[in-house]
C-alpha cells in the first residue's frame, strides 16, 4: 500500500508529513519536487538518524503548494504546530539578550531577549550580547550615567533618582525636550558603535566625583571604566563599513553538521554561536531549516554572509535578499574563519555528542524494549514534598527521547497542607491529565512516580476515571535517598536492571532531576509562607504590599538587609520606618538567643 501511494505523489513544491504507526507526525519536511523527495527516503539505503526517522514511518501525507517558497513556510508553520520528534533544529536552544531602547513615553533601557513577533512601536534593539552579564552592566552603567526612566509604572511624585540627578523627574514632567533629545543622541551613538562618547561620559563624572572629594564614587566609576575598555579591547574591528552582519560557516561529517555564526555589529565582531546537529533529511534542507529556526529568535541583521553550497533562490526570497557568498576579499576571510571554527567545534565535540546520545536516546530506547512498549517519546515523572504536612507541593518533569524538555516543567501547590502522598498524587495526576484532555495537550507514553506500590496505585485509579491507558512505574530509593529499584505498575514487581547500565544511571538521572525542581519549588514556597508570616503584624501592609514585598525582596535575610530608600520603593515612608524597625529588633533578638 505504501508502495502505490509512492507512486501517486505528484512532481509538484510542497511539504511531507512522515507519520508512525499511532498516526503522530514525526518529521516535516518540504521539498521543490515532492514525488523525488518522499520516494528518496525509501529508494536507497539510509544511515544514521534517517535510517531511524524511516525504520518508524508507517504512513504520511503531503501538501501541495505553488511555488517553493510556500512550501518553506508552510514546512515552517507545521513544525511549530506539532513539533515533530525528529524536527530537532534549535530544540534546546535559548535567544541571546539584546539592549533595548524604549522611546515613548519616557526614554527607558532595558535588556530583553528577542522573539519573531511584530516589532513594538517605540522601540529599538543592540545586540545580540553573547555575554548576558555584559548586556545588564552596560544597561547599569549607562541608567547611571543618564538620567533615563528606571521606575515601573507611573508615580505620582519624583523619587529618590531625581534629588541624586539620575531622572529627569518623568512622573512630574519636569524634563524638558532638549534635555531627552541630547541624551537620546548620546545613548544611541554609543549602541550605534561611538564607544568616545561613553568614555568621554564616564571621565566626566570621574572628575567630578573628584573634584568634590567623593572618592568611592569616582573609584566605582573607575572600575566600569576599565571593564568598558575590556569589553571594547576584546571586539576586534573587522570591517569598515559599519553594517551588522551575521557570518555563518558550517563543517558537515560522518552525519553531523557543525554551523559557527559570528555576529558582527557596526564593524565589530562582538560573539558568536555554535551549533551541532545530526542529519535527517539532507545537507542542504537541513541547513535551509536552520536558517529560519535560528532567526525565529533573533533580530535579523542587513547582511548574512553564507556559503553558496546553501545560498538558494527560497532562502533569498525568505531573507528578502539578505543572504551574500563572497568570493574573495575581507568577506571571504571571515566566510573562512567561521567555516574553519565550525570544522574545529565538530571535531572537538563529536565524540562527546555521540556519547551522550548514547546515554540519553540509546537509554531512552533500551528502557522502551524493557518495559515492552511501542513508542516512548515523552515521560512524565512526578514527586511530592512537604514538611511534616505543611507547604505541601508537587511537581513534575519531562524528558522527550531521553532528554529534558524544561518548557514542560509543571509545579502544583497541593490544595490540602496533609502529610498523605497518597491522596497528593492523586490531585496531581488528576490536575494534569484532566486538564490535558480538556486542552488536548501532548500525554505522555509513560508515567514514573516518586514511590512505590501506593503512590502507583494512586495514580493509576485516576488515569482509570479519565479513561487514560498510560503506563506507570515507580522509583523507589534505598535508605541514602539513591535510586534503587524500578517497580512495574502492571505486574507491581521489581525490573530487574543493573545498576551499572546506561538505563539505571538514565533513570538516576531522571529521579534526581524530578526531586530537584520540586524540592527546590517547595523552597520557594515555604521562604514567601514565613515572609507573609513576618508581615502579617506590621500596620499599613495589606494583602497586596504583602505581595510586592514577596516579590521585590524574596526572604526575610533581604529585607532585613534592604535599606529604608529600597523599602519605601514598595510602601509609603511611615510604613517602611515600621517595617524597618520591627525587622531590626526581630534579627537582633535572633543575634541575642545566639
Amino acid at each position: 500500500m505504501l508502495k502505490e501511494k509512492l507512486a501517486q505523489i505528484p512532481n509538484l513544491p510542497g511539504s511531507y508529513q512522515m507519520k508512525n504507526k499511532d498516526g503522530i507526525i514525526i518529521y516535516v519536511g518540504k521539498a521543490k519536487n515532492l514525488h523525488k523527495r518522499v520516494n528518496s527516503y525509501f529508494n536507497r539505503t539510509q544511515t544514521g538518524k534517517t535510517a531511524k526517522l524511516v525504520s518508524e514511518i508507517n504512513d504520511f501525507s503531503y501538501i501541495v503548494t505553488s511555488s517553493e517558497l510556500e512550501a518553506f513556510l508552510l514546512e515552517i508553520n507545521l513544525i511549530k504546530e506539532y513539533d515533530p520528534k525528529y524536527n530537532i533544529l534549535l530544540k534546546d536552544d535559548k535567544s541571546y539578550p539584546y539592549i533595548e531602547f524604549i522611546e515613548h513615553p519616557y526614554p527607558k533601557l532595558k535588556v530583553s531577549r528577542y522573539l519573531m513577533v511584530k516589532k513594538k512601536e517605540h522601540k529599538k534593539l543592540y545586540g545580540p550580547y553573547p555575554n548576558a552579564y555584559a548586556a545588564r552592566r552596560i544597561v547599569n552603567l549607562l541608567n547611571r550615567l543618564y538620567p533615563l526612566k528606571k521606575c515601573d509604572g507611573n508615580p505620582k511624585k519624583v523619587c529618590l533618582y531625581y534629588h541624586i540627578g539620575e531622572c529627569l523627574g518623568f512622573c512630574e514632567k519636569k524634563e524638558t525636550v532638549e534635555d531627552i533629545l541630547k541624551m537620546k543622541e548620546d545613548i544611541l551613538g554609543f549602541l550605534n558603535g561611538n564607544d568616545k562618547i561613553l568614555k568621554d561620559k564616564i571621565m566626566e563624572k570621574i572628575n567630578l566625583y573628584s573634584e568634590a572629594l567623593n572618592f568611592e564614587l569616582a573609584l566605582e566609576l573607575k572600575r566600569e571604566l576599565d571593564y568598558i575598555n575590556i569589553v571594547l579591547d576584546k571586539q576586534k574591528i573587522t570591517i569598515q563599513d559599519f553594517t551588522n552582519r551575521d557570518v555563518l560557516g558550517y563543517y558537515f561529517d560522518r552525519g553531523y553538521i557543525s554551523v559557527q555564526l559570528l555576529f558582527l555589529r557596526n564593524g565589530k565582531l562582538v560573539g558568536g554561536h555554535t551549533d551541532m546537529f545530526p542529519v535527517v533529511s539532507d545537507l542542504v534542507s537541513d541547513m535551509e531549516s536552520y536558517l529560519p529556526a535560528f532567526y525565529s529568535r533573533h533580530e535579523i541583521p542587513k547582511e548574512i554572509l553564507i556559503s553558496n553550497d546553501i545560498h538558494t533562490d527560497v532562502l533569498n526570497e525568505y531573507f528578502e535578499q539578505k543572504l551574500f557568498s563572497p568570493q574573495k576579499g575581507q568577506k571571504k576571510h571571515l566566510l573562512d574563519m567561521a567555516e574553519e571554527n565550525a570544522r574545529i567545534n565538530l571535531e572537538n565535540e563529536l565524540e562527546i555528542t555521540i556519547k551522550k546520545e548514547k546515554l540519553t536516546e540509546n537509554a531512552n530506547e533500551e528502557l522502551k524494549r524493557i518495559l515492552h512498549l511501542d513508542i516512548l517519546d515523552r515521560i512524565d515523572l512526578f514527586d511530592n514534598s512537604n514538611l511534616f504536612g505543611d507547604w505541601s507541593v508537587s511537581g513534575m518533569v519531562v524528558f522527550k527521547n531521553g532528554m529534558p524538555a524544561k518548557n514542560e516543567y509543571r509545579k502544583y501547590k497541593i490544595s490540602f497542607d496533609k502529610n498523605d502522598d497518597y491522596n497528593m498524587m492523586r490531585e496531581v495526576i488528576y490536575r494534569r491529565y484532566q486538564r490535558a484532555l480538556v486542552e488536548k495537550t501532548e500525554l505522555p507514553n509513560l508515567i514514573i512516580v516518586d514511590g512505590g506500590i501506593g503512590q502507583i496505585h494512586a495514580c493509576k485509579e485516576i488515569l482509570q476515571e479519565l479513561n487514560l491507558n498510560i503506563k506507570v512505574c515507580g522509583l523507589k530509593k534505598n535508605d541514602k535517598h539513591r535510586t534503587n529499584d524500578l517497580v512495574d505498575g502492571d505486574t507491581f514487581l521489581l525490573v530487574d536492571i543493573p545498576r551499572d547500565s546506561d538505563v539505571f544511571h538514565y533513570l538516576t538521572r531522571m529521579q534526581d532531576e524530578v526531586h530537584r525542581y520540586t524540592i527546590t519549588y517547595h523552597r520557594t514556597i515555604r521562604s514567601k509562607g514565613s515572609i507573609s508570616s513576618v508581615l502579617d503584624g506590621i500596620p499599613g501592609i495589606g494583602t497586596k504590599r504583602k505581595k510586592d514585598l514577596i516579590k521585590k525582596f524574596g526572604s526575610v535575610t533581604n529585607m532585613e538587609n534592604a535599606s529604608l530608600e529600597e523599602l519605601e520603593k514598595i510602601v509609603p515612608h511611615d510604613v517602611a520606618e515600621s517595617l524597618k524597625s520591627y525587622l531590626m529588633s526581630r534579627k537582633n533578638e535572633k543575634e541575642k538567643r545566639k
